[in-house]
């Protein structure tokens, strides 16, 4: 069986009533992990002076359901800015559905059709973690990098442990982003309170989530920006 039909298989299997729930802006929990998340992005891209999203060509690979670009329409971008691509044709035509106008197509990330240096911010957010082939994740990191502009950015969201509890995702250390991106320029910061922690503390106490994601150790993933460097 080939990766990408390891990739269905591997999404096809979190389609139950039961994740629908976890992932609820209702779940106090899953959303302490968005905020926080959402406060670090904004905080980063203001850092690297991405805080007038207006005249960007932004991203999405494996953009799911276009949540990601819908959040960045409320930060200032052009829906005719935004584009997004995934392996799944269900996401992409509930993508579509919710957000007419975005640019959404269904595509291995190993052959976007883009030009070069066409995007000023490219989103990898949970989607190497679901590709276990090394070729893949490297072609598909050759393709970010070409679609990126010279002085664009790459936004890296993803988890840097294995997860017990869900075989489908393996962690992605440093040194394999690293090695995926070679010849660029990286800002690694560790976020997410261990979502587990989350789910059960927050209908409890937020404040007590704060306290615990000061931890390091605790936090789960990587919120990284990759950037290409200047020759």
């Amino acid at each position: 069986m080939s990766e990408i039909e390891e990739i269905k298989k591997r999404y096809g299997r979190r389609k139950t009533t039961a994740v629908k729930t976890v992932y609820s802006y209702f779940n106090t929990g899953n959303l302490f992990i968005v905020q926080e998340r959402q406060r670090k992005i904004l905080g980063l891209l203001k850092q690297k002076g991405f805080e007038s999203l207006g005249d960007k060509a932004i991203l999405d690979v494996g953009c799911g359901n276009g949540g990601w670009m819908r959040d960045f329409a409320q930060w200032g971008a052009k829906p005719e800015s935004l584009f997004g691509v995934d392996l799944l044709e269900e996401r992409i035509e509930e993508a579509r559905r919710l957000s007419p106008n975005m640019s959404f197509t269904c595509a291995s990330a190993e052959k976007m059709g883009f030009g070069n240096a066409t995007f000023d911010l490219v989103i990898a957010s949970t989607c190497f973690t679901s590709i276990f082939d090394g070729a893949m994740k490297g072609g598909i990191a050759k393709e970010i990098l070409r679609v990126l502009k010279k002085d664009g950015l790459i936004l890296w969201y993803d988890f840097r442990y294995n997860n017990p509890w869900n075989p489908d995702v393996k962690g992605i250390k440093k040194p394999e982003i690293i090695e995926l991106f070679r010849d660029c320029e990286y800002d690694f910061k560790s976020v997410t309170l261990a979502p587990p922690i989350v789910r059960f503390l927050a209908p409890i106490s937020c404040l007590a989530c704060e306290l615990l994601a000061t931890i390091p150790f605790l936090k789960t993933h990587y919120l990284a920006v990759i950037r290409k460097k200047n020759k």
